[in-house]
């Protein structure tokens, strides 16, 4: 059996497989996927997920906006880095190698999980030409103190031993066991959006790269430099999160004066696969209202102006 998952066998089926391509950059395969068309909209997934989990949302973004969305180093198809390129700084430096492999200037920036604290990185950085960040349910706090102690050595080592990938993988090859995973996160995915996590959890290369990005993921110094954020960010919250507590939104509003919530009632961590069309909507509000305090006299439109954050 292959560790990697097959785009030859998986293609037929996976959410917007005619946008997909594999670009090299950063001595990586990449796999990306573009629709759309106008400015562009960079849509990047959190730990453990893939391009699929934008299904819903990239086509209603994409009726305004270029959508550009990779499976992130060691997830999907995307290749594995070195250790190196599984961290925050990481894993941010390769996102914004790619988009200027790709010739690619975004000018909204949307992340769920820990791809909002990728994403906030390379705004930090001055990296991410983005004039709007949006986080879906965004990871941008460390774990408590206890837990994180137990949680990145533990990671480690699971990480390093080559036989645990492939026993995760085995263990999360029933539709049963993967539907639990995502209840336990306060979310419910019709039975598609199951299959989908199904597949990808069966690939030991993937659950490899979710482990490896969990080892080496660190943001201490992300909660140090978030008060010099000079990007509106806009934060999403399903108000049924077990993954990442809703609370912290305001714990970051307090950190950065750029930072607006907005709570979504009755959804989990995966709230922009559940209701794509609400957090369409929220990031349509949150980009006409950017061009109208860019251009207060001219009309407000989802196109805006780019430039740098």
């Amino acid at each position: 059996m292959s560790t990697r998952l097959d785009w030859r066998r998986e293609a037929h089926d996976w959410p917007n497989h005619e946008a997909s391509r594999f670009v090299q950059s950063s001595g990586l395969t990449w796999h990306v996927q573009q629709l759309g068309s106008g400015p562009v909209a960079l849509l990047v997934h959190g730990t453990g997920a893939s391009t699929h989990s934008w299904r819903g949302l990239a086509p209603l973004i994409a009726k305004s906006y270029t959508v550009v969305m990779p499976d992130l180093p060691g997830h999907g198809f995307t290749q594995m880095p070195k250790a190196s390129g599984l961290s925050l700084p990481g894993m941010a430096a390769g996102i914004c190698d790619l988009m200027d492999t790709l010739g690619i200037r975004p000018s909204i920036a949307v992340g769920h999980s820990a791809g909002a604290a990728v994403l906030t990185r390379a705004s930090l950085d001055k990296r991410l030409p983005a004039e709007l960040l949006v986080a879906v349910n965004g990871a941008l706090l460390p774990f408590d103190s206890r837990i994180g102690q137990l949680f990145s050595p533990l990671a480690k080592l699971l990480a390093v031993n080559p036989l645990v990938p492939r026993i995760a993988s085995w263990r999360a090859g029933s539709v049963g066991t993967v539907e639990r995973l995502i209840r336990g996160t306060g979310s419910n995915l019709d039975a598609a959006g199951i299959e989908y996590y199904r597949r990808l959890f069966r690939s030991p290369d993937h659950v490899a790269g979710a482990l490896g990005m969990m080892a080496n993921w660190d943001l201490t110094t992300l909660l140090r430099d978030l008060p010099k954020l000079d990007c509106p960010l806009v934060l999403i919250t399903g108000d049924n999160d077990r993954s990442v507590p809703p609370d912290d939104a305001k714990t970051i509003t307090r950190l950065t004066s750029k930072a607006t919530i907005e709570v979504i009632p009755g959804l989990g961590h995966l709230a922009h696969e559940e209701n794509p069309a609400a957090v369409a909507d929220i990031i349509f509000r949150a980009a006409a209202r950017v061009a109208e305090m860019r251009d207060p006299n001219a009309q407000s439109s989802l196109h805006g102006t780019r430039g740098h954050c």
